[in-house]
């Protein structure tokens, strides 16, 4: 078998399209897990600090990290070539607008601007969060950092709130699109399970969606006042 073989699928549009869904789908695992982890919260102060220890005090971390920054830039990387790909392929406009089921969905249509914003909001997130001021609280006798009380000093600040609640809005209508596209690249989104797998889609990012959306509206409105 040629070697040139690999090479040549990669650099395809469809193997570009098949590695962009790999990293999207490791992604949409993440964010799924953070975002229940992040419920513990509703639990208590010390369940959400453990939970947060528990992911940062081994060396484990750094190869998550080293995976989701390897997968996002992956990600970005290949959805600019398949746009730069697309952009060429076009020798000439429409004539006419198409209309129907030609016409682009919302999602799809702004998945660039979506997808910037998504960025620009993971990195300021990640500044706020992990680099914010380091609080130290003591749970069952063991010292950990005090997340819980950085975020609720976060999330009583009504702009950054609105910045938040708006990034995971757009973040929900990213993901019910990208991990749609993630089943199409892996060849699920055909024939009858098609709309399974699009209701499937819409599911998960609504979940997502409003698990995240909850902790900011619950502190600000509630945690706040205690």
């Amino acid at each position: 078998m040629s070697l040139s073989l690999p090479h040549g699928f990669l650099t395809s549009t469809i193997g570009k399209k098949y590695l962009m869904g790999l990293a999207g789908a490791v992604w949409a695992g993440f964010v799924l897990s953070h975002m229940a982890g992040n419920l513990l919260m509703f639990i208590s102060a010390d369940a959400y600090n453990s939970y947060g220890h528990a992911l940062t005090s081994g060396n484990i971390i750094y190869a998550i990290e080293l995976i989701l920054v390897g997968t996002l830039i992956s990600h970005v990387f290949l959805a600019i070539s398949l746009t730069r790909q697309n952009r060429a392929a076009r020798t000439s406009g429409y004539a006419v607008s198409p209309r129907g089921e030609k016409v682009a969905r919302f999602g799809s249509k702004t998945m660039g601007v979506q997808g910037s914003i998504v960025l620009v909001f993971i990195i300021s997130h990640l500044i706020t969060f992990k680099y914010g001021t380091y609080y130290e609280t003591t749970v069952n006798g063991v010292v950990m950092r005090d997340l819980y009380r950085l975020m609720v000093e976060v999330f009583q600040q009504p702009g950054y709130v609105f910045w938040y609640l708006v990034c995971l809005v757009l973040l929900g209508v990213h993901l019910s699109h990208g991990v749609g596209s993630v089943f199409q690249s892996f060849g699920l989104m055909n024939g009858r399970y098609q709309p399974i797998f699009r209701k499937l889609s819409l599911a998960y990012a609504v979940i997502v969606a409003l698990g995240f959306i909850a902790q900011p509206i619950y502190i600000y409105f509630v945690a706040s006042l205690g």
